[in-house]
């Protein structure tokens, strides 16, 4: 079975001559079945994300002008490009004297969490990179890669054991993701964000991405964003749990 029919399946998109022919192959290797059923939720997750804005109207101002002129096109385009690179110029040189980076916005920091969350979540055979077996080693990689000493939270007074961590691309460096199960399968995960220079405000913000709540506040420089899709107020029980032990 080559590996793009499998990825069809998971996409919905097999032809239906060879729909029962996968799924037997998918019933004779359970550990493939878990493989893509993953990805499948993976996908669902993403939905959940993002559908309302695929779906949203283009707004009028990014409809294209069909009926101008084709000249009258051409010089929109024009002045559009030339505009961009002088705005992009301008922003350059302004970061440049902002100390070479503009801290990502802290309305983002939901947004990226959760997408991280869906992303990983889901995984079966790879939730994390480094598993809580190897405790020690995850907290002194990442703790190295963020320039923080990192304490991954005891969360098993809240029903949750650690199931391990990875590093992720942000928008100024390298973020950790830790992640923790309860005896369900229910994971959540603790995305910590460096790069927040200039906010010191500690007080908890809520925000619901999808199905996916986050809790998220800013201590110092770092940015901290607790995901599950699990009820408001139990997420803010742990979100307090969470940020009572990450204090020094």
């Amino acid at each position: 079975m080559n590996e793009a029919e499998l990825q069809a399946w998971v996409d919905g998109r097999l032809a239906p001559e060879r729909q029962a022919e996968v799924e037997r192959y998918l019933a004779e290797h359970p550990a493939e079945a878990a493989r893509l059923q993953a990805y499948r939720a993976q996908n669902t997750a993403l939905h959940a994300l993002f559908d309302g804005v695929l779906d949203a109207p283009v707004p009028p101002a990014l409809r294209p002008a069909t009926r101008l002129p084709a000249w009258r096109r051409m010089a929109a385009m024009l002045v559009v490009a030339a505009g961009a690179g002088l705005l992009g110029g301008t922003a350059g040189w302004t970061l440049r004297g902002a100390g070479g980076q503009a801290p990502p916005s802290l309305a983002a920091l939901p947004h990226q969490a959760a997408l991280a969350h869906a992303v990983y979540t889901p995984e079966v055979r790879h939730p994390v990179e480094v598993g809580a077996d190897q405790q020690q080693h995850l907290v002194a990689w990442l703790s190295k890669r963020l320039g923080k000493q990192l304490r991954p939270p005891r969360l098993a007074q809240q029903g949750y054991e650690l199931v391990g961590g990875r590093l992720l691309p942000g928008e100024t460096g390298p973020v950790a993701q830790f992640m923790y199960t309860d005896a369900s399968g229910q994971r959540l995960t603790l995305y910590v964000s460096p790069g927040q220079q200039g906010k010191r405000d500690t007080g908890f913000r809520f925000a619901q991405e999808g199905n996916v709540g986050v809790f998220y506040w800013i201590d110092g420089s770092f940015g901290y964003a607790l995901s599950a899709a699990v009820g408001k107020a139990e997420l803010s029980q742990i979100a307090q749990a969470v940020y009572e032990q990450l204090q020094p």
